[in-house]
């Protein structure tokens, strides 16, 4: 039996929970379908994912159709979550891309696709909703092709649409609106087309295969989740239009990570994609684990529960009997390398009742392999910051937290994060065995330089290994890391390389401590000498405004230090892009309904950072 692991992704409201439970009722999955509504999907399973309507983590569910196992992988649609979208991505064969015929096209539809288009996954598109009121099939077309991709053409068409009464039928493949469309993405249908004679429907079937299986042309499908219109139509062009991976059934288990869901009695369950090899109950594994830090662990234990073998291609849920985080890999650790822009909100969190302190401190820790992009830090203070992407994913923690590990938290209002990069070259050294009034038994000479973009931090060695006790190299290196989340403005420093360039101890006297206790004193006077520059988070934005507010959106994007790349008119609408602080996102949201009489939609997510321009 093939394996196809299909994700299914949409702006909120648009119904993916709804197709979900329809694609798997329709083939035996389940006996009844769930709803939203009275919370009873069998995807979204967490008690705040039932309350609030939303998907908050990628959930798998799977059926099968002939000779192909489809799993399903329900990823949440709140621009909050986007980095569980896109590790969902990372394991997907192909996606179903979902619209509401009466919302159209929404501002995240856009990132997603965007998204979709970058990684060139093969993509259909479904419409749904087509039986609501205010639904439309040819407008929505020309909204996919000018706000989407323009490479779309629709292989079923609807009759009643907007009517309880609306029913799909199929488009042959003879249809010249799809000719037309193909020939725009595949040389061959554009010289038939041209110069004849006509392709063929066979010609267009081809093309039409290959074309969405290298991701750039999306054949579009319309229905209903809630009514099961175009349910049959859209499973067929998952089968046959999604192309199946190749796999390696031989060979060492290759594969990732890339969700983890807390169960009964804190026991985690890992959902593993496997690319290749064989993972098998009791069987023992060694990931590998890329920390925040930049450094890359170990973590070796023995699958305890697994429905069956998992094959090469498949998804499965497994327990382990150490715990896992999302991100960790079986093999190479830079296969298949995510690319998930970092939050840039910081906020600090404290328990409300002091006596809970030691419970929300374990709680946010088990909470961050379920998410490793929040970096959950304990403080000095015996608080713990937390990194975000936005408002309502902060609300989401809270809930948990209370609802999951009965802890009532306090969440300070989000704050942008800075970074500190090296600026230059600078080295300390303190020889044992005093500093000031302290007594260190411990010799540590420190060089801080800057290291590559993106790097993190590195720690290097230019004394000789093993001049010092492998327990004295790790705390030097350990408390380095450490450190460097305070920088010389208090915020956390990136991109640096620190090399041990001189090193010493006392026989019996000289313990962990001591080199604990002198490395950051020895650090920071490396790190004032080198000095550091500051940096902040830009987002990306688009902006869709009315023809007559496009030059008060300006003016006001300019006035919160907006840099424009672009600005495009259309018959309705001007479309601005560019990149803004992230600082000033939250202020330009709240602009925007006031400025376009409630018309204008806006988009933006992270897209690195820039120096600070001093004011």
């Amino acid at each position: 039996m093939h394996t196809l692991n299909i994700g299914i992704l949409a702006h909120v409201d648009a119904g993916k929970t709804s197709l979900t439970e329809r694609l798997l009722f329709d083939h035996g999955a389940i006996d009844r379908l769930g709803s939203v509504d009275t919370g009873d999907t069998r995807t979204d399973d967490g008690a705040i994912e039932r309350q609030r309507g939303i998907t908050i983590r990628s959930a798998v569910a799977s059926f099968t159709v002939g000779d192909t196992r489809i799993n399903l992988i329900d990823t949440p649609g709140h621009s909050d979550f986007i980095a569980e979208v896109e590790r969902a991505l990372e394991v997907l064969d192909g996606a179903v891309l979902l619209l509401s015929a009466v919302e159209g096209v929404q501002a995240q539809t856009r990132v997603l696709m965007r998204t979709l288009r970058r990684l060139r996954l093969p993509t259909l598109v479904f419409v749904n909703k087509i039986d609501r009121a205010g639904a439309r099939a040819e407008g929505l077309l020309a909204d996919i092709r000018r706000r989407l991709t323009p490479h779309v053409a629709p292989l079923t068409r609807v009759a009643g649409i907007g009517t309880s009464d609306a029913r799909v039928r199929a488009l042959s493949t003879d249809d010249r609106r799809l000719a037309e469309a193909l020939a725009d993405v595949d040389p061959d249908i554009l010289t038939a087309v041209v110069d004849g004679p006509e392709p063929t429907p066979g010609d267009l079937d081809r093309a039409l295969v290959a074309r969405t299986a290298d991701g750039s042309f999306h054949p579009v499908f319309f229905g209903s989740a809630l009514g099961g219109q175009g349910i049959t139509e859209l499973v067929d062009g998952m089968t046959r239009l999604i192309p199946r991976p190749p796999v390696t059934p031989a060979g060492d288990p290759r594969g990732t990570v890339f969700a983890v869901r807390p169960g009964p009695g804190g026991e985690r369950t890992a959902y593993l994609r496997l690319y290749g090899g064989e993972v098998t109950e009791r069987q023992r594994l060694t990931l590998l684990r890329r920390e925040a830090d930049g450094t890359t662990s170990r973590v070796s234990g023995r699958v305890t529960r697994l429905a069956g073998p998992l094959t090469a291609g498949n998804i499965a849920a497994l327990t382990f009997s150490s715990g896992l985080r999302v991100g960790d890999r079986l093999g190479e650790l830079t296969e298949r390398a995510p690319q998930f822009a970092p939050p840039t909100l910081e906020t600090l969190v404290t328990a409300r009742h002091p006596g809970q302190a030691a419970r929300l401190r374990s709680a946010l820790l088990s909470l961050a392999d379920q998410d490793p992009l929040i970096h959950a830090r304990p403080t000095a203070g015996g608080a713990t910051t937390l990194l975000l992407y936005g408002e309502v994913q902060m609300e989401v923690l809270a809930a948990t937290l209370a609802q999951d590990f009965g802890v009532e938290a306090d969440f300070e209002p989000a704050r942008v994060r800075y970074l500190e990069r090296p600026r230059g070259t600078g080295e300390a050294c303190d020889e044992l065995p005093w500093h000031d009034r302290v007594r260190y038994w411990a010799t540590i000479g420190l060089r801080v330089e800057p290291g590559e973009r993106g790097s993190g931090g590195v720690f290097a060695y230019e004394t000789e290994l093993g001049a010092l006790p492998r327990a004295f190299h790790q705390a030097v290196e350990e408390t380095v890391h450490v450190s460097m989340r305070t920088g010389l403005t208090g915020a956390t420093v990136t991109d640096y390389r620190v090399v041990l360039v001189r090193s010493g101890f006392v026989g019996p006297l000289s313990t962990a401590a001591d080199f604990r206790g002198l490395t950051p004193i020895v650090l920071r006077r490396a790190l004032e000498q080198a000095g550091t520059r500051l940096f902040e988070p830009y987002h990306a934005f688009e902006a869709e405004v009315p023809l007559d507010a496009l030059a008060p959106v300006s003016a006001q994007l300019a006035s919160a230090g907006a840099e424009f790349t672009g600005t495009t008119g259309g018959s309705t609408a001007w479309l601005i892009t560019g990149e803004l602080p992230a600082r000033r996102v939250r202020e330009i949201e709240l602009r925007l309904p006031g400025l376009t009489h409630g018309e204008g939609v806006w988009w933006s997510r992270p897209s690195g950072d820039r120096e600070l321009k001093p004011h």
